[in-house]
């Protein structure tokens, strides 16, 4: 799921007289692809298969896909993406799904669309999907089964419709977006000649909406401080060094670290662990750390502060027992990149032009999300909603709303053929 500071408004939105004739250009683009007889058919099945695509969304929400273990929810969408009759559908070794519509020019670079296919539910989740008084809910029902009901409902309209696309258009389902899954699917699919070198521009389908463009990749990184010692009793080994209070100090330390407010820049305890009991002196003790910024250079900085105060703590031992001294590691579990999408991208300049045509208001956001493996990369990528509402993310209790799903609809397939270029335009 992304995630980020609050939006902010697009700059230019209303399209000054100043603007380029490249954003001219993509905004008449649109309005001859929105024209077409074919698109309003590929509209008109968004309609007619509602229902279909909700009870699809049920489904696949029911089924677990944990991190590490998206196994089973992989196989449901290559099966899927067989009935649509989609060419070269695949997996790869991580789990990563696959399928592609051919275009009318073979050999022009694909136009990727993704939605990561696995959620943040440990594998022992009890999973209860129901649909009432027309909300839909389940685990992960809109992070991310609405992404994945968006990759199927594109392909299934542009299949319905016989839309001639030019560039051929690869539908992805990535695994390892959530957590510390640490953006692996998509990390290896960017390390594969195959998809890397051929790919012109990728649209992230994650969570619901329509009122976002995510194009600016918050960076963050993730580490384990483990602090180990000889450890043993309360009582007759008092004196011997304790690594919850060793860790207790580099935590006070580190969140000494000042950050500034431009760019923002954060920093987060969220898990200690240690000990086995009140009145034992514990072996071990250990704490995840989340660094979060738009900017490289501070989170170099946030990331040499956790080493230095590591470093710094040297415990003072007491007691009538000389035992071994502490010892601590400092280990990386998540490295997100951060980047930004260039305002002059043309698949920015796209973006705007659907939003435009479609009269929906959108604002650019920072988050995290599979796009900020193609931007830090120099690649043109954004993520955006996949329609309706939802809510209660990352709870069991979350619910998906699908009004104004059609709108997100739209929304994707427009920028897609604007992307990839319809050959009777």
């Amino acid at each position: 799921m992304p995630f980020g500071p609050p939006a902010r408004a697009v700059p230019g939105e209303e399209f000054s007289s100043s603007e380029s004739q490249s954003t001219r250009s993509a905004q008449q683009q649109v309005a001859r692809i929105a024209e077409l007889r074919r698109v309003h058919e590929a509209f008109a099945w968004f309609r007619s298969h509602a229902r279909e695509l909700e009870e699809l969304q049920l489904h696949v929400t029911a089924i677990a896909a944990p991190p590490w273990g998206e196994a089973a929810r992989s196989q449901w969408l290559m099966a899927r993406f067989a009935e649509l009759s989609l060419t070269d559908v695949q997996q790869d070794e991580l789990g990563n799904v696959f399928g592609v519509l051919p275009g009318t020019d073979p050999d022009a670079p694909y136009i990727a669309l993704s939605a990561h296919i696995d959620t943040v539910f440990p594998p022992d989740t009890a999973i209860t999907v129901r649909r009432d008084a027309g909300k839909l809910y389940g685990p992960g029902i809109s992070d991310n089964s609405s992404g994945i009901i968006a990759l199927l409902a594109i392909a299934g309209a542009v299949k319905a419709a016989s839309l001639p696309n030019r560039a051929p258009i690869v539908l992805i389902g990535d695994v390892g977006e959530e957590g510390e899954g640490d953006l692996r699917g998509m990390r290896h699919i960017f390390q594969q000649p195959k998809w890397s070198a051929n790919i012109a521009s990728l649209v992230v389908l994650d969570g619901a909406g329509t009122d976002t463009i995510i194009a600016e990749g918050l960076g963050s990184r993730r580490f384990e401080v483990t602090v180990r010692g000889h450890g043993g009793h309360s009582w007759s080994d008092f004196g011997v060094a304790n690594p919850i209070v060793a860790l207790a100090q580099v935590i006070d330390r580190f969140t000494r670290t000042p950050v500034p407010a431009t760019p923002k820049t954060t920093y987060n305890i969220g898990i200690i662990s240690g000990g086995t009991s009140v009145n034992s002196i514990p072996e071990s003790a250990t704490m995840r750390v989340d660094t979060r910024s738009a900017s490289v250079e501070e989170l170099d900085r946030l990331e040499r502060a956790l080493h230095e105060a590591v470093d710094a703590v040297r415990p003072e031992l007491t007691g009538r027992k000389k035992q071994e001294l502490l010892t601590a590691e400092v280990r990386v579990i998540g490295n997100r990149p951060a980047a930004d999408l260039p305002a002059e991208s043309q698949l920015l300049k796209a973006i705007r032009a659907v939003d435009a045509q479609l009269s929906n208001t959108a604002r650019i956001q920072r988050a995290s999300t599979d796009a900020n493996i193609p931007l830090s990369l120099g690649r043109q990528a954004i993520a955006i909603g996949a329609g309706g509402t939802g809510g209660g993310a990352h709870t069991i209790h979350e619910w998906y709303d699908p009004a104004g799903r059609d709108l997100g609809l739209k929304r994707i397939l427009l920028l897609t053929l604007t992307l990839a270029g319809v050959a009777d335009e």
